[in-house]
C-alpha cells in the first residue's frame, strides 16, 4: 500500500475554504432540468462549470448544445503522450425541490453547518464533480504542471430527466470522448469510517401504467357497486406485483439473475451493516423485501420493482363523491447482472397483458431512458489502481460494495469501448432527491485526495 502524500493533503486543506466557496456558488444556481422555467439556470450552471474548468487549467473546454440542455466537455492532456486517458462522467443538473419541506436552509442558499454543506446538488452531483477539479488543483504541489494521465470530463445537464440526449452526444463526439478508462462520479460510499470502493450498479426500467374504467367522472350515488373503478383496478394490479415472500411476480424475472460468487458474497458480508444505523440514515421505518436475502443483497445484488407514484381521483381537493375514470402509477424496476433492460421491459408488458380484465383499458408506456446493470471488470489494472488510491487516502484497504441506484455505465462502456470505474463522495444519509440534501466536507476532501492519488496510480498501472 502506498503512503499518503503530505504535499497533496496540505494543499487540499489550504484550499478547503476556497473550494467550499466555489461549491456553494455552483449549488446556488437552481439547475433543475425537469422544470422548463429553470432552463436558463441549467445553461448558467454549464457556463459556471466551464469557467471553473478553465481556471483549473484545462486547455480545452467546450459547452455542447443539445436539443435539450447543455453538457460540458474538457480535456487536459498528460505530460507523457503515451500515458492513458481517463474520462470522468458526471452531471450538473439537479432534481426538483419542494422548498417548503427544507428546514436547514432554502434549497439554493447553501450553508455549512457542523462539517456539512446543505443545498440541492451539494452531493448529487456537483460536489462529486468538483472533487476532480480539487484533485487537479493539488497537483502543482507535487511538482507537476499537468496530470499524470490525460483527463477528460463529460458533465451532462439532463441526468435527472433520463439523459435523453446522451446517446446523441456520445455518437456525435465519439472521437473527443475516446478514453482508456471511464469513471462515473455519481455514486456513494458506504460510510466515512468504513469507506468502500463501488464495483457495480444496478440497471433500471421506468414505466407508467395507466388504467381507464368509466368514461367520465360519475357520481358514486348513481353507479357505485357496478361501475369499473380505475383506482381499484390499478391497486389490484400493483398488489399482484409481489408474492407473499416479497418476490417479483413477472414471469422469468429472476431467470437471468447471476448468482454471487464466493468472493462477492465474502465482500458483501464484510460490510458492517447495522440495522438501527441503516434505518436512521436511510430515513426508513423498516426493512422489507425479498425473504431469505440480507438487506445488502436486496439493495445491491437482487432486482426489485417499486411504485414511485400513484395518481387517481381528487387527490388535492375535497372529494366530489365520484368514481374516478383514470388512475396511473409510475413503476421503477432495478436490474442486476445478467438481466437486460430490454428483456425486463418485455416481461413487464407481458405481465400486464396477462392480468387484463374486461371493463378496463390499459396503457403501459416504457421510458426510452432504460439502462442495463454494470460490473467493473475486477481484473482490470485500473480497478486495482483505484483501490490503491483509496488505501493511500484512508490509511487502510477499502471494502467493496455496489450501488443500488442506476447509472449510464453500461451505455458508456458499450459506446466508448472502455471499462467503467465508480467513485463518488455521497453517503446514504445525504438525502439525494429529498429535502435538506447535504454533503460531508470530510468526504469531499478525502475524495479529492483519493482522486489525486488515483491519477498517479493509473499512470503507474499502465506502464
Amino acid at each position: 500500500m502506498g503512503e499518503r502524500d503530505p504535499r497533496v493533503r496540505r494543499e487540499l486543506h489550504r484550499r478547503e475554504a476556497e473550494m467550499l466557496a466555489a461549491l456553494a456558488e455552483w449549488v446556488g444556481i437552481p439547475s433543475v432540468s425537469a422544470a422548463p422555467a429553470h432552463r436558463p439556470d441549467v445553461v448558467r450552471s454549464a457556463r459556471w462549470l466551464a469557467s471553473a474548468l478553465r481556471a483549473t487549467g484545462f486547455p480545452v473546454v467546450e459547452e455542447w448544445e443539445t436539443e435539450g440542455l447543455p453538457a460540458v466537455y474538457a480535456h487536459w492532456p498528460a505530460e507523457d503522450p503515451s500515458a492513458p486517458t481517463l474520462l470522468v462522467y458526471s452531471h450538473h443538473d439537479v432534481h426538483a425541490v419542494k422548498a417548503e419541506e427544507w428546514r436547514e436552509t432554502s434549497p439554493f442558499s447553501p450553508v455549512i453547518r457542523d462539517g456539512r454543506m446543505y443545498g440541492r446538488g451539494a452531493s448529487d452531483a456537483k460536489g462529486q464533480a468538483l472533487a476532480h477539479l480539487w484533485a487537479l488543483r493539488a497537483h502543482p504541489a507535487t511538482g507537476r504542471s499537468a496530470p499524470a494521465v490525460g483527463v477528460k470530463l463529460f458533465v451532462e445537464g439532463e441526468e435527472e430527466t433520463g439523459s435523453v440526449h446522451m446517446a446523441d452526444l456520445l455518437a456525435e463526439h465519439a472521437e473527443q470522448l475516446a478514453a482508456d478508462v471511464v469513471m462515473v462520479s455519481d455514486t456513494m460510499l458506504w460510510s466515512l469510517s468504513d469507506a468502500a470502493v463501488c464495483t457495480g450498479v444496478r440497471g433500471s426500467v421506468n414505466g407508467r401504467l395507466e388504467v381507464r374504467g368509466a368514461r367520465d367522472d360519475v357520481h358514486s350515488g348513481a353507479v357505485a357497486g357496478v361501475a369499473p373503478n380505475a383506482c381499484t383496478e390499478l391497486c389490484r394490479l400493483l398488489g399482484l406485483l409481489h408474492d407473499e415472500k416479497g418476490r417479483v411476480t413477472l414471469p422469468g424475472f429472476y431467470d437471468a439473475v447471476a448468482p454471487l460468487s464466493p468472493r462477492e458474497q465474502d465482500e458483501l458480508d464484510a460490510i458492517p451493516f447495522d440495522e438501527a444505523t441503516w434505518l436512521r440514515e436511510s430515513h426508513t421505518r423498516a426493512i422489507r423485501g425479498e425473504h431469505g436475502r440480507s438487506p445488502l443483497e436486496r439493495i445491491w445484488t437482487r432486482p426489485s420493482v417499486e411504485v414511485s407514484s400513484l395518481l387517481g381521483g381528487d387527490a388535492e381537493q375535497p372529494s366530489r363523491g365520484v368514481i374516478p375514470p383514470v388512475a396511473r402509477a409510475d413503476l421503477l424496476l432495478r436490474l442486476v447482472p445478467d438481466q437486460t433492460a430490454d428483456e425486463v421491459a418485455g416481461q413487464l408488458r407481458r405481465w400486464v397483458d396477462e392480468h387484463r380484465v374486461d371493463g378496463y383499458e390499459y396503457d403501459l408506456t416504457i421510458s426510452s431512458t432504460i439502462s442495463d446493470p454494470y460490473l467493473t471488470p475486477s481484473e482490470h489494472p485500473a480497478a486495482a489502481a483505484l483501490e490503491r488510491a483509496m488505501s493511500r487516502a484512508l490509511g487502510r484497504p477499502p471494502l467493496r460494495m455496489r450501488n443500488g441506484g442506476a447509472a449510464p455505465a453500461a451505455q458508456l462502456a458499450r459506446e466508448l469501448g472502455a471499462p467503467v470505474l465508480f467513485f463518488g463522495t455521497g453517503l446514504v444519509d445525504d438525502r439525494w432527491h429529498g429535502h435538506d440534501e447535504k454533503v460531508e466536507v470530510q468526504a469531499l476532501v478525502r475524495g479529492a485526495e483519493t482522486l489525486a492519488y488515483f491519477l498517479e496510480e493509473l499512470a503507474s498501472a499502465t506502464r
